[in-house]
């Protein structure tokens, strides 16, 4: 059964897999400013190294400690990845603070699903699994967009209890509640 964890280096092989099938989509690609591509772009030539890998790992988990240094206007986040046994489907990074650019494209929340394990419901468990993550971090509602043809993700978002706020620069934006009761 897929479960949210914190990044590990016991799944390195299926991550490799995983990232590989991004990049044979085209991500990675210096127009790609997602999460996955922005990796790809600055850790694939060194992932398939176990001490690499591993310093990637930990760099990913002191992303969530307010100290940890980062580029000017980034927000603290946790990223958790959507495993099962050793394999692993998919992430997601709950952004501590909305900053400026956050709040018009990205938002509190942002998720990527390997192209392989796609269409199974997996998007929409992982984002279940993250809002009780974002309401721990006194975060309600949380801020989630999608580009405005993606309909796999808005009805992702929407199955999450999303409400549609507007619509700038090509994305939708939808507030989601992270206090279920």
């Amino acid at each position: 059964m897929p479960a949210l964890t914190p990044p590990t280096e016991r799944v390195q092989a299926s991550f490799l897999a995983a990232m590989a099938e991004f990049q044979a989509e085209g991500r990675g690609d210096r127009q790609d400013h997602t999460m996955v591509g922005t990796e790809i772009r600055r850790y694939a030539a060194t992932w398939h190294r176990p001490e690499a890998f591993a310093r990637y790992v930990a760099d990913l988990r002191a992303q969530a400690l307010p100290d940890t240094p980062r580029p000017a206007g980034w927000a603290p986040d946790t990223t958790l990845w959507w495993v099962d046994g050793d394999e692993y489907l998919g992430r997601i990074s709950v952004r501590h603070r909305l900053t400026p650019q956050l709040r018009e494209v990205g938002g509190h929340i942002g998720y990527d699903v390997r192209p392989t394990a796609r269409r199974r419901g997996h998007a929409t468990a992982m984002l279940r699994a993250a809002l009780p993550v974002a309401h721990r971090l006194a975060i309600d509602p949380a801020l989630v967009t999608c580009d405005v043809d993606n309909l796999a993700s808005r009805r992702v978002i929407e199955r999450n209890g999303g409400v549609l706020a507007d619509e700038r620069a090509g994305k939708l934006r939808f507030w989601v509640p992270t206090g279920r009761p």
